[in-house]
């Protein structure tokens, strides 16, 4: 069994490989109910670290959880700037969902997706921007600067673990509740983070989705943050959400990963952005 197929293991999601506008892209699919699609953020390993949620949420919604390109297992593109993402995304869409989905983004790729929805929004039901830094003026912090290049460089196992400290409120509960997925998630991510196109991608993210998104939005959007966010900070989200008048819910005790770090909070956040 490979490291990807044990952090998957027992999830009730079928993986195939789709070509999406040209991009043969990986894509997790599963459940039944209205269609609800998560995008994860920029992370190496992709959308595998929806794991400890998936389960719940399949009883609710068809699942679309796919790679994005460059990331995981999905091929790269040449550049993933914001034509190729939305061309990307809305052939996504058209394979997958027979209806406008709920779109669930996270960190970098969600500066992404809230373009999308300025432009695209007929293809979505609601939005849900979950710790994005393009939702205001964000600066990315010293600390994570410093640690982000070291693990880019060398993606050793203790550069990986300066990293998770940094995503995590508390690291070491979340190690201790399930040691055998945390290790594997780790491990495969280090192992994508080898991978010359992973790290292109990962670059190019960086440097161009922590600015701030000024189209407006038409789309009902929900925010979903972490109190304790060391990536990006819960003030953002905060004014943010006064200045646009879209609701925040507040998962505590969590860092910038809550759906790993408290699923069942971050589980019952995503039910709130329904009402």
């Amino acid at each position: 069994m490979t490291v990807r197929e044990r952090l998957l293991q027992g999830l009730p999601v079928d993986e195939r490989r789709i070509d999406v506008n040209d991009v043969s892209t990986v894509v997790l699919e599963g459940g039944d109910g209205p269609p609800l699609v998560l995008l994860h953020g920029g992370i190496e390993c992709g959308g595998v670290y929806w794991a400890p949620v998936i389960p719940r949420l399949a009883e609710l919604h068809q699942l679309v959880v796919p790679d994005v390109p460059g990331l995981g297992e999905s091929d790269p593109v040449a550049r993933l700037d914001q034509a190729t993402f939305n061309g990307w995304l809305n052939a996504l869409l058209e394979l997958t969902c027979d209806q406008p989905p709920t779109l669930i983004a996270h960190s970098l790729v969600g500066t992404l997706a809230a373009r999308f929805a300025a432009t695209h929004g007929e293809q979505l039901q609601r939005l849900v921007l979950y710790g994005v830094p393009g939702v205001g003026p964000y600066r990315l912090p010293i600390g994570l600067q410093v640690i982000a290049v070291r693990f880019a460089l060398r993606p050793s196992e203790a550069n990986m673990e300066r990293f998770e400290r940094w995503a995590f409120a508390d690291l070491d509960s979340v190690r201790r509740r399930t040691p055998d997925w945390m290790h594997a998630f780790s491990t495969y991510t280090r192992s994508r983070a080898h991978v010359p196109h992973v790290k292109r991608t990962m670059r190019y993210l960086v440097t161009t989705c922590t600015t701030q998104v000024h189209d407006q939005i038409d789309v009902p959007t929900t925010l979903i943050w972490g109190a304790k966010d060391r990536f990006v900070p819960l003030r953002l989200a905060e004014e943010a959400g006064a200045r646009l008048g879209w609701p925040l819910q507040v998962i505590g005790d969590a860092g910038h990963v809550p759906h790993i770090e408290r699923p069942a909070a971050f589980l019952e956040g995503v039910t709130r952005t329904r009402g």
